[in-house]
């Protein structure tokens, strides 16, 4: 029998195939994991912002959601841990038409990367920042983080922990970010649409993003992946313009999402450039 050539059915090409080193696919994160979901809305936000691909660049530190920047088909950066800001800003400050996004978790950007963070959002350094916050050290085998729920199990609090976490948005807004926000990793359509807002504005931005991590903390909590989405679908709540100090995380009581803070401030690189033109005149 004849073999009809017409009949052969060309695979379908995923929307974001051109931003992903296929590759590198399949991907290392877990089932049950939100890490995939945030990075697809990241990409996704990418491809509908009005900076060509080229223009982009992607920093990540070390943990579970740095491995996003080795998935992009774009210049990416996997960087050292805790790093991935003042990569981000050498990136920023050398190539100022770049649009520089750092992709990381809560441990690469609030422990030992913390430092960086607050003086990054303090000088306005025209970059967006994306956390994904799980609650824990995913990769390095589940050790308590700073922003790990208080009375929760880690490997290193197996009693619970006693420690209060950082509430980051709050963190965000006394360190100076010019734009705050909080979702999800079930808000898809609202983070999305966040990531680009942020993408296409100046200033610092800061984005948290909830996602489970079923093995080193659903496990040990004893929360199932489908449990910790209906949670974040019945304990949230949305609410835009919300009081930075009244965003701590807890569930019993609700967590607020939404965006929190949107405000124009120069940038490092204007303030610099400023200084430049009048030290020049003297």
């Amino acid at each position: 029998m004849g073999h009809n050539s017409d009949n052969i059915i060309s695979p379908v090409e995923h929307p974001l195939d051109k931003l992903i080193r296929k590759d590198r696919i399949p991907h290392i994160w877990c089932p049950g994991c939100g890490i995939g979901t945030i990075f697809a809305s990241c990409l996704t936000a990418m491809k509908n912002n009005d900076t060509k691909l080229d223009k982009f660049v992607m920093v990540s530190g070390i943990g579970c959601s740095g491995r996003a920047a080795g998935y992009v088909k774009f210049d990416s950066f996997h960087t050292t841990h805790g790093r991935a800001i003042p990569f981000a800003t050498g990136i920023k400050l050398a190539n100022p038409d770049l649009n520089v996004v750092v992709f990381s978790g809560d441990g690469d950007l609030f422990a030992i990367g913390g430092n960086h963070f607050i003086h990054a959002a303090r000088r306005n350094i025209n970059i967006t920042v994306i956390c994904v916050n799980n609650f824990i050290y995913g990769m390095t085998g589940g050790q308590v983080a700073a922003t790990t729920p208080q009375t929760a199990i880690s490997t290193t609090t197996p009693f619970g922990n006693p420690e209060t976490p950082f509430n980051l948005p709050l963190l965000a807004y006394a360190a100076g970010a010019t734009y705050i926000a909080r979702w999800t990793m079930l808000h898809i359509k609202a983070l999305t649409e966040s990531i680009n807002e942020a993408l296409s504005r100046k200033g610092f931005s800061f984005i948290e993003v909830l996602s489970p991590c079923p093995i080193n903390y659903g496990r040990r909590n004893k929360k199932k992946p489908l449990e910790i989405l209906k949670m974040y679908q019945e304990k949230t709540i949305i609410k835009n313009k919300a009081n930075p100090a009244e965003l701590d995380i807890d569930f019993k009581k609700g967590v607020v999402l939404g965006k929190f803070l949107e405000k124009d401030k120069p940038t490092f690189r204007e303030n610099y450039d400023k200084i430049c033109r009048e030290t020049s005149n003297i």
